[in-house]
């Protein structure tokens, strides 16, 4: 593994604390500020992406223990907008801040983060949100909602072309801090979106080796990375993407880094190539752009 080493202060939790949603032990664990230090610095010690059950680590005896780190299922959302060309920074503010704050008018919404996308994409998406939820019915509840629909008619339709959204499942480690994506690591860097849509004909084993490839790379970085999320897209009949990840990166100097790294690549042109139908790797800087309700 490689290894970076990283300071850290104190998080800044939300005030629902009482939610079933959230574990007892960890909120027992962080209610001053001493116990509240020493669990972020637990979580990134042991922390481990996505999928990981367990990691083996070394014993007083020098013998290897298996340490089991319990997971809690998510829902990711991705939502991918195409503004206009003539959109002035006034608009493009507008939108983002009533996007962002979005998260304090409707329950559900556990973390969020939103951003202009950097560099070119063959399919010139412009801005990126990212939003993660409890359950699939509160992602349901939405959807449905009629503020964010007011949101989307109002404040992003006439400025914008086009749009997309994936869902997909995933799970994360069952600790405040990652599941709420608190703390100094996740109040900036980068969030990298990366969209895959398979053949029809590539079997499902194949699909499952390229995943999980793609999560042991994660993990052999995971001194660079934040935090990862990978899965298969909710309703992917209907969606122009299969399966999709979000990996948050402390810094573009990591992301850089890890995009450009002869690992990912190797990867990329031997596990995805052969089985892709089309792919999208986008990211943006991650920077609060909105605090106020409006």
């Amino acid at each position: 593994m490689l290894i970076r080493s990283q300071i850290l202060s104190a998080p800044q939790f939300p005030s629902y604390f009482n939610s079933p949603f959230l574990p007892k032990l960890s909120f027992i664990a962080s209610c001053n500020h001493t116990n509240r230090a020493l669990s972020v610095k637990r979580w990134r010690n042991c922390k481990r992406n996505s999928f990981v059950i367990s990691s083996a680590s070394s014993s007083t005896n020098g013998a290897p223990e298996n340490v089991h780190i319990k997971k809690r299922k998510i829902v990711e959302h991705i939502y991918l907008v195409k503004a206009k060309r003539d959109t002035s920074e006034d608009e493009e503010k507008d939108m983002l801040d009533y996007l962002y704050t979005s998260q304090y008018h409707m329950s559900g919404i556990l973390a969020i983060s939103l951003g202009r996308i950097e560099g070119p994409n063959a399919e010139n998406f412009t801005h990126g949100v990212y939003m993660r939820f409890q359950r699939k019915e509160d992602v349901e509840k939405f959807y449905n909602s009629a503020f964010y629909s007011r949101v989307l008619e109002e404040h992003v339709a006439p400025i914008s072309y086009g749009s997309i959204s994936v869902d997909f499942e995933s799970e994360v480690e069952d600790d405040i801090i990652p599941i709420f994506r608190r703390g100094e690591d996740f109040n900036y860097g980068v969030e990298c979106i990366i969209l895959i849509s398979v053949l029809e004909t590539v079997p499902k084993e194949a699909i499952e080796d390229a995943l999980s490839t793609l999560q042991d790379l994660i993990e052999q970085y995971d001194s660079f990375i934040v935090q990862a999320t990978i899965g298969t897209a909710l309703n992917s009949k209907a969606s122009e993407y299969s399966h999709a990840s979000v990996i948050r990166f402390p810094s573009r100097e990591d992301f850089v880094f890890f995009k450009e790294s002869n690992e990912y690549k190797h990867m990329w042109s031997l596990k995805f190539q052969p089985i892709t139908k089309k792919s999208l790797l986008l990211h943006y800087s991650v920077d609060p752009v909105g605090t106020e309700l409006m």
